[in-house]
């Protein structure tokens, strides 16, 4: 069992030794004594305490309640008060920041051990409190920005689709099938576009609520991917042209389907949105005994250095994007299947040369 380790900051040599010798004697570990303000922020930093004996009236121009205040600034740590006698001025001072506890002196070594081990609980739970805080704060934000999203991400969209229904509405009578078939296409390429979107928002939700989970199953993953990447191909122009090459010797892999489609349909989309003037789009599928390796690469727009640390955060996305519509979320919910896998993703790119993602995912293939 690891001991707690405590900080002793007091200013009389003879009371610190024999704090020191109570605490050890009661199981704690003791990781420093120092005798100033200025020394025990120093202290805090070197030896990491759980906890910190403090003194209020210390010498020196930093006494115990200004080096608390920094040290709970910086660190963290909770502060314990020792004290003799301290009048009320300087007692407001030392209640503004936020102590877990005193200890009058001359103390009772029980009063101490108890004294602690009650600051040491109430941090642990404000410890918490703060998590939940954090965690609410953060689903909350992500709610904004996801009502942010739907609402500016589908305005677009919908008017797309409200402008071809009422030209075939007033038109389609005297317009050649071709161009009632364009408009038709128009419709549903557009409706994909938005159903596409509210899963990549119904998926991120579940990932930042915890349900995201992973469901292997055995499959051929050399059909999967093939078949994935014909549909995908029935959506391409001309302008792009899509490169399967399968190098492994296994096809039989055990890995959750659901999110293996996640993640190839999110490269694809990307590689050719990144890429408006088009090019080659290269996918190298590597099947190996324990190990699936999935590479995408074009030749699009790249990405800068910056950017590419930082693209598999939630809602981010490179700078040099321009005016491409996108959320920032199709990298950030491929990392996380690619996570729950236990695998790894990796991305190499160039600004007009063109980026390569390469995802590793342990299995076991057959």
């Amino acid at each position: 069992m690891t001991r707690v380790k405590i900080l002793v900051v007091e200013d009389e040599l003879i009371a610190a030794e024999s704090l020191a010798l109570d605490l050890k004697s009661q199981g704690y570990q003791v990781v420093g004594i120092v005798d100033s303000g200025t020394k025990a922020i120093s202290a805090t930093t070197t030896t990491k305490p759980d906890l910190i004996l403090m003194d209020i009236l210390l010498k020196g121009e930093i006494d115990g309640i200004s080096a608390s205040e920094k040290i709970r600034d910086q660190f963290q740590v909770p502060v314990v008060y020792l004290t003799a006698y301290a009048d009320m001025q300087t007692l407001k001072r030392a209640k503004k920041t936020f102590p877990y506890g005193y200890i009058v002196k001359p103390y009772k070594p029980q009063d101490l051990a108890s004294t602690i081990e009650i600051a040491l609980e109430k941090y642990q739970q404000d410890c918490k409190i703060q998590s939940l805080l954090k965690a609410e704060q953060a689903l909350n934000q992500l709610k904004s920005r996801t009502l942010a999203i739907t609402s500016h991400d589908l305005r677009t969209p919908l008017a797309t689709i409200l402008s071809s229904i009422e030209l075939l509405r007033y038109y389609g009578e005297t317009w050649s099938q071709d161009k009632k078939d364009k408009h038709f296409n128009r419709i549903e390429s557009t409706v994909a576009e938005m159903t596409e979107l509210l899963e990549d928002l119904l998926i991120t939700r579940n990932i930042e609520e915890g349900k995201l989970n992973l469901c292997p199953q055995l499959f051929d993953v050399v059909e999967f991917c093939v078949n994935l990447i014909e549909d995908f191909r029935l959506t391409l122009t001309e302008k792009h042209h899509l490169v399967f090459v399968n190098n492994g010797s296994y096809k039989y892999a055990s890995l959750d389907a659901k999110l293996l489609r996640h993640i190839l349909n999110n490269l694809l989309s990307n590689a050719c949105k990144y890429s408006p003037l088009g090019g080659k789009i290269l996918v190298e599928l590597k099947c190996e005994a324990n190990l699936i390796t999935l590479q995408v690469q074009d030749q699009g727009i790249g990405m800068p250095q910056e950017s590419q640390r930082k693209v598999f955060q939630i809602f981010e996305r490179a700078s040099n994007v321009g005016k491409i519509r996108g959320t920032g979320l199709g990298l950030y919910i491929v990392k996380q299947a690619v996570e729950l896998h236990k695998g790894s993703i990796k991305v190499t790119s160039k600004e007009e040369i063109g980026t390569s993602f390469t995802v590793k995912l342990p299995c076991a293939s057959f």
